[in-house]
C-alpha cells in the first residue's frame, strides 16, 4: 500500500452535518477499498485565494492514508460526485523525500 494525502475544500454554504456526512462518505470509501486512514487535520473555513463557484471560503480537511490505485480511483470519483465539495487534490506521498506528487485520475 502506498500512502497519499489528499485536501477537501468544502463549501462553506452547506451545513456542518452535511460536511461531516461527505467526509465520513470519503473515510468510508478508504477503508471499504482496503485503505486504512492516518492522520484527519480540519484547517477550518479559510479565505480561498480566487472564487470557486462564486464561494470566497471553504471548509478545508486534510486526510493522510494509506491504499492501492483502485482506493485513489475510488475516491477520486466519491469526490467528484459530491455537491458538498468545492475543490480536492489527491497526492502521493514519497516515504524516502518526504516529498508529494500529484496522481493523475
Amino acid at each position: 500500500m502506498r500512502p497519499y494525502e489528499t485536501m477537501i475544500v468544502f463549501d462553506t454554504t452547506v451545513d456542518a452535518q452535511a460536511i461531516q456526512a461527505s467526509l465520513d462518505r470519503a473515510l468510508d470509501t478508504i477503508r471499504a477499498h482496503d485503505g486504512t486512514v492516518g492522520t484527519l487535520d480540519r484547517w477550518g473555513k479559510r479565505a480561498l485565494a480566487y472564487e470557486i463557484k462564486k464561494r470566497k471560503e471553504g471548509y478545508y480537511v486534510v486526510v493522510e492514508f494509506a491504499g492501492s490505485p483502485s482506493t485513489v480511483d475510488e475516491l477520486h470519483r466519491i469526490l467528484t460526485l459530491s455537491d458538498e465539495v468545492l475543490r480536492f487534490k489527491i497526492l502521493r506521498r514519497d516515504e524516502r523525500a518526504g516529498r508529494t506528487s500529484p496522481v493523475s485520475a
